[in-house]
């Protein structure tokens, strides 16, 4: 399928889409005239990096670890990856704390600014 379709079938501009071949994530096959042309498991693919793009992985780290994530944990080499994704369950699970410290705090702000009834 050709960079259009892609683009279509997932939602994704197909300028994000050559960024995600320059980041190494996508490898287009090229026809004669230098025209990409995707195969249809190119949809999931895209799938897959738009959830580790939102966990808040960066590109370096999902070019790496994405064969695992297609894959599973069969290929060797992916039971690295448990302390990367640890460490940052770990910071977000921080960084939800803070928000939920701050979310009481504007809550208390709020509350007090309230005429009572």
């Amino acid at each position: 399928m050709w960079i259009g379709e892609l683009s279509r079938l997932t939602g994704v501009s197909t300028r994000l889409l050559r960024y995600y071949e320059e980041q190494g994530l996508l490898h287009p096959e090229r026809d004669g005239n230098d025209y990409r042309r995707y195969r249809p498991e190119s949809v999931e693919r895209v799938g897959r990096i738009r959830e580790l793009l939102a966990a808040g992985l960066p590109t370096d780290t999902i070019r790496d670890f994405l064969p695992c994530a297609e894959n599973g944990p069969e290929p060797s080499g992916c039971t690295r990856y448990t302390d990367m994704l640890d460490s940052h369950r770990t910071r977000l699970a921080r960084d939800i704390a803070e928000l939920q410290r701050r979310h009481e705090a504007l809550t208390a702000y709020t509350d007090a600014l309230r005429p009572s009834d």
